[in-house]
């Protein structure tokens, strides 16, 4: 004879069903695992997937993004790259990837830039919290300004012919395509296009920003504001605005940003930047270049003196050359009495001093980079 249920024994499957693994389920309530199936599916308790206080990875990209092919890259951007927290469920011999809603809530907060709200339907994982209703709103104003889809053919046509004409910038392409200047910056690239956006006139009063500048950009990327709207609102363009933030924060990422502000000022939570960084930021570039000169000094005095070098004047002597050898033909520089040094250089491009003996006006660097930029430019005017 099977043991009649309780209505204790019904309180507890209903609470832990889609909780509690159904094994554990059985071995608590003293039944098999074929009964406490057959009653929850009596009772029209549904499927444990879908029947806790959780939702499986791929129904809450469905649910969230509204795409259906996108679980790899998910997996990869919210969970291994951004820390998503996903758990394994085991229900029977099988293992689902599920996410707890109110972890994903959080994380959401978090990590808001990297979700469209604006695909997402109200209410579709339940009860929100209160910031969501106002993010989706700014989401919905951010696609009007700047679509996220697919480029069409009429659109790369239309994005071709505004090039030829020579007289639109990043700002003006933007409001007329709908995309960012990231969106088409990299539209060109992948089209080959060689014509490029006009640049911007960034002289004089039009370059200047103000407190009150940097004042509204912090308090836009605390709310969730998009760069574009962020842009419009102090009136200078998305690139513009992305650049100046990178300068200071060395990340255009808005949650980063939004972490390190921390409900502060302009500037606040920067980090120092690397040697490697310092030296492609134009406020950082001289100073970086002054202390790694110094730096390049102390250690070859400092080669010197513990006699790493077989001869280090030689390397400081105008009279040398690495084919030539001495000018001066002296055959040893301990002995040498024509030491004349390298007098010090100054780039006129970048600032640093730089040591040669043949005289330039721009240091090893800056004369590769004037090289590469002429033959872009030989490169665009020859259609090549």
């Amino acid at each position: 004879m099977s043991r009649p249920w309780t209505k204790e024994d019904y309180e507890y499957l209903e609470e832990h069903w889609g909780v509690v693994s159904i094994p554990t389920i059985a071995q608590n309530l003293n039944r098999s695992i074929d009964a406490i199936k057959i009653k929850a599916h009596r009772k029209r308790l549904g499927s444990v997937l879908e029947s806790g206080d959780y939702i499986s990875l791929n129904q809450l990209i469905k649910a969230v993004t509204g795409l259906s092919q996108s679980y790899t890259y998910h997996m990869t951007s919210w969970a291994e790259k951004r820390g998503l927290p996903v758990h394994t469920k085991r229900v029977n011999k099988n293992s689902f990837r599920v996410v707890y809603i109110d972890e994903f809530w959080e994380w959401a907060e978090k990590n808001r830039s990297y979700i469209d709200f604006s695909r997402m339907e109200p209410l579709i994982l339940g009860e929100e919290p209160a910031w969501v209703a106002e993010q989706r709103k700014k989401d919905f104003e951010a696609f009007a300004l700047q679509r996220k889809d697919a480029w069409s053919p009429a659109e790369d046509a239309r994005l071709k012919f505004l090039l030829k004409q020579q007289k639109y910038g990043y700002a003006e392409l933007s409001d007329m395509l709908k995309r960012s200047a990231g969106a088409i910056q990299r539209r060109c690239a992948d089209l080959n296009i060689k014509d490029r956006p006009v640049k911007a006139d960034n002289h004089g009063d039009k370059a200047l920003w103000t407190d009150e500048m940097y004042e509204i950009v912090a308090n836009g990327i605390c709310n969730g504001d998009s760069y574009n709207a962020i842009a419009r609102a102090i009136g200078k363009s998305e690139k513009a605005v992305r650049g100046k933030v990178y300068t200071v924060y060395l990340t255009e990422s808005a949650d980063k940003i939004r972490k390190m502000i921390n409900g502060g000022k302009w500037g606040d939570g920067a980090p120092e930047p690397t040697v490697k960084q310092a030296k492609t930021l134009s406020q950082h570039r001289a100073s970086c270049n002054k202390a790694i000169s110094s730096l390049i000094s102390v250690l070859r005095y400092r080669m010197n003196e513990l006699g790493y070098g077989t001869y280090w004047q030689r390397e400081m002597c105008m009279n040398w050359d690495d084919y030539k050898g001495c000018k001066a033909g002296c055959e040893n520089c301990d002995e040498c009495s024509e030491f004349v040094r390298i007098k010090v250089q100054y780039c006129a491009r970048c600032g640093i001093d730089f040591l040669e003996r043949t005289q330039n006006r721009f240091c090893p660097q800056c004369r590769a980079a004037r090289k590469k930029k002429a033959q872009r430019h030989w490169a665009m005017v020859n259609k090549k």
